[in-house]
């Protein structure tokens, strides 16, 4: 599991900083990719990456800000042509679907794939075998959502040595035994899944907060996540701006991920306004108040390791 940074300005792209996109990376878990956010050039940047289009079959979008949206016709388009022929389905506030088609009828786009359209409202808005994603409504001039990535619970490891300590030897029996909770051989013996498997892996989480003010009630739902992905449009000297414009600053941020338990920050969406010679000051005022935080420049990649 691995976050790709493809853009973290905020509001038009800059010289050193594209449109908001985050691709999350679920190729072993998955064989997939998926996509929070499609600014304009993502797709230029997603050429400066090792992410081939056609694993991406997940797009989630926050809201319909156009720093946020301008580059997904044109990805839609570009995946016809790069052997994506799987299921896409993109996620996002009322309004994606007309957007989409929209776009896609006037400029005459034919898809080579399926593609699906869901417009979300809070709650679960996603779940398989391996993860669940909850939306929560956000404080923005418009609707804008946070997405919790949750992966669920992985089966704890099979105790092979105690298995050989009982006398079974290796075979298709250890995959039975993985994958049952109760196993017969043929002597008569029985054996119980639970006395052979290790504790459970517990499952990474992951938050993605869109656009939005800084609020006290965030907490509860970014809880405990392994990585929290926040916006810091404005340093904390330009906190009545941030707040009349529907934006957070980086100790805003750095105070809900210290009050929320989470492991490490990852700040985006900083306004053109900063330059490089501004990173050592949104940094340093975030780690007053959090230590383990992080800013995020686009090609930057972050690996969420599996927990033990």
């Amino acid at each position: 599991m691995e976050v790709i940074f493809l853009g973290t300005g905020a509001g038009v792209p800059s010289k050193e900083r594209n449109v908001s996109a985050i691709a999350l990376s679920l190729l072993q878990e998955l064989n997939s990719i998926w996509l929070f956010d499609c600014g304009e050039a993502t797709q230029h940047q997603i050429l400066r990456t090792s992410i081939k289009p056609r694993k991406i079959n997940k797009i989630f979008i926050t809201h319909l800000h156009g720093d946020h949206i301008y580059g997904l016709p044109g990805l839609l388009s570009s995946r016809s042509f790069q052997a994506g022929e799987g299921l896409l389905t993109v996620y996002g506030p009322k309004g994606i679907s007309e957007y989409i088609h929209t776009c896609l009828d006037i400029s005459g786009t034919h898809l080579n794939y399926p593609l699906k359209s869901v417009e979300i409202n809070e709650g679960i808005i996603l779940e398989d075998e391996k993860f669940t994603v909850h939306a929560k409504l956000l404080d923005h001039g418009i609707p804008s959502y946070g997405f919790r990535i949750t992966e669920k619970d992985k089966t704890g490891e099979l105790l092979v040595n105690k298995l050989m300590d009982t006398g079974i030897e290796p075979g298709p029996i250890y995959s039975q035994i993985k994958n049952n909770k109760m196993v017969q051989l043929e002597d008569g013996q029985t054996l119980y899944q639970k006395d052979f498997i290790g504790p459970k892996k517990e499952g990474r989480v992951i938050c993605i907060l869109g656009d939005t003010r800084s609020q006290k009630d965030y907490g509860e739902f970014v809880e405990g996540a392994d990585l929290l992905i926040h916006e810091a449009t404005f340093t904390s000297d330009k906190a009545e701006l941030a707040q009349s414009y529907f934006h957070s600053t980086n100790t805003e941020a750095a105070t809900l991920a210290a009050r929320s338990g989470v492991k490490q920050l990852l700040l985006t969406h900083i306004s053109s306004r900063y330059q490089t010679e501004d990173d050592q000051q949104i940094i340093e005022e975030a780690r007053e108040i959090f230590s383990e935080t992080y800013l995020a420049k686009d090609f930057s990649r972050f690996l969420i390791a599996t927990k033990n």
